[in-house]
């Protein structure tokens, strides 16, 4: 795995996820630390990377001191550029059920484990869009409790271990701390934001690029942006 750039490493991922969810607002440092629990000294050089390579405008010291995201589209970009789904780590199953996703909700349910999934890639974008006919599932598992939460849906839903060809994709998120910002609940499913949505489909081999494309577009066209 390439080192990764640290302006998209999971914690100061929080910044970026904050800062596209309100596009106009001006930020300083202390409201990263009160809103996100993030150390002073830690956000500082988040927001100087990113005043670096032009993505903030506005004075970084003084008492008018303020910056505000610009050039968000590049921003995204060049996240997408550095970020792989192979980063998370994935166990992948096989189960002759068309749709596991029902038994999945009422396994984690029964467990007391809700809301510690969430429906990534085309489970979760075709929750919105219908695209890319992929009747896999592909879930986002709590971290913390991830290899015992595995082990016990292996069981509770007898699935066949795999390690190329299944059709259910378990993922130990790489993004620990971020990747369930802007969870959302649709059809009953919770789904990651449309920001990890992109993230996650961008470089993904199975029609990937091409939904994470139509995903960009149906979002222009309903004036709206990366922010959830």
């Amino acid at each position: 795995m390439k080192k990764f750039n640290r302006v998209f490493s999971d914690k100061a991922s929080l910044v970026l996820r904050a800062m596209l969810a309100t596009p106009g607002r001006e930020w300083v440092v202390r409201d990263f630390v009160n809103e996100l629990s993030l150390g002073r000294g830690w956000v500082a050089s988040v927001m100087a990377d990113l005043r670096e390579k032009s993505y903030l405008k506005g004075t970084a010291r003084g008492r008018s001191a303020g910056s505000l995201l610009r050039n968000a589209e590049d921003l995204v970009l060049e996240w997408a550029h550095h970020y792989r789904m192979e980063h998370n780590r994935v166990q992948v199953y096989f189960t002759t059920e068309k749709n596991i996703l029902p038994r999945l909700k009422a396994a984690l349910r029964n467990q007391g484990h809700v809301p510690a999934y969430a429906l990534t890639l085309h489970s979760g974008a075709n929750l919105l869009t219908h695209h890319v006919r992929d009747s896999n599932a592909y879930v986002y598992l709590n971290s913390e409790d991830y290899p015992s939460l595995v082990n016990q849906l292996r069981l509770d839903l007898n699935l066949k271990e795999l390690k190329q060809g299944g059709n259910v994709y378990f993922f130990r998120p790489f993004y620990r701390s971020s990747v369930f910002h802007g969870l959302r609940e649709i059809n009953g499913y919770p789904v990651v934001s449309n920001l990890q949505l992109y993230l996650d489909l961008y470089h993904f081999p199975a029609r990937g690029r091409e939904h994470a494309e139509y995903l960009y577009r149906m979002w222009r066209k309903r004036s709206k942006d990366l922010k959830n």
